[in-house]
């Protein structure tokens, strides 16, 4: 999963590839819906999620319900996207142990029937290990840490540069700092019910960001455009190359 059409179209291109499956066979099966997009290449699904836990949450709950109606058995699952970091250089990859919420707790808070209930938002510790293990050679850093995420985008983020904005820099940064000290190395915007939603369900699942900016330095992402994108393609590489790997492991 991941958040845009383009980009999980991106990875079921790069899985027909290293998959051997034929990409003229790569169809949107739910392109007529106009809500996400989702392509399946072999044992693999390739889904877009939109923006933040409020859609992202109704794909994965829709997902979840898919699988369990289609019959699949021990399915893994990943979150891919763009990030930005914490105290790490732009372009390093995190897999996410566990998300932190905007009021710093690890669990992701839904109100149902009336009463808040918290999901402990902590991802498989063996997968995380294992992903970021498939990442070695690749000539950049990957960690693994928390990852918090916001509600929203700006004042959620602690940024400067939105429309609304009620405190100093000298605010954002002691909370960034407050962030970086819980052991917190990318900041995005599905982490905390992405890892809450999976853990209840029982199922396995990762969360692989790779960073555009170190927001220890600043709130714009200043690199180039083909930088970015070369970036973007890390995360892609890294959990295409682990599913192969698995893919070989079952059919040895």
């Amino acid at each position: 999963m991941g958040g845009t059409k383009h980009r999980m179209r991106e990875f079921a291109i790069h899985m027909c590839r290293v998959l051997g499956v034929e990409e003229t066979k790569l169809l949107n099966l739910t392109k007529h819906a106009h809500r996400y997009a989702m392509y399946k290449v072999g044992p693999v699904l390739s889904i877009s999620h939109g923006i933040g836990i409020p859609s992202m949450s109704v794909v994965l709950q829709e997902v979840l319900k898919l699988l369990h109606y289609a019959g699949s058995r021990d399915p893994v699952f990943f979150r891919i996207g763009t990030s930005g970091g914490l105290g790490v250089p732009p372009g390093s990859v995190v897999v996410s142990a566990w998300g932190l919420s905007g009021t710093l707790e690890k669990s992701y808070d839904i109100p149902v029937l009336g009463k808040i209930r918290k999901l402990p938002s902590y991802f498989d510790e063996r997968l995380c290990q294992e992903v970021a293990a498939a990442a070695s050679g690749d000539g950049y850093s990957t960690y693994i840490g928390g990852t918090m995420a916001a509600d929203d985008y700006y004042r959620g983020q602690a940024r400067l540069d939105g429309p609304l904005c009620d405190y100093t820099e000298a605010d954002k940064m002691a909370f960034l700092r407050t962030l970086s000290e819980l052991g917190v190395r990318n900041i995005e915007m599905e982490a905390t019910a992405f890892a809450g939603y999976t853990r209840e369900a029982g199922v396995r699942a990762a969360d692989v960001c790779v960073t555009l900016l170190d927001r220890l330095q600043g709130d714009q992402v200043t690199s180039s455009k083909s930088t970015m994108m070369g970036w973007q393609m890390r995360p892609i590489e890294l959990v295409g190359r682990y599913i192969a790997e698995h893919c070989r492991s079952q059919q040895a």
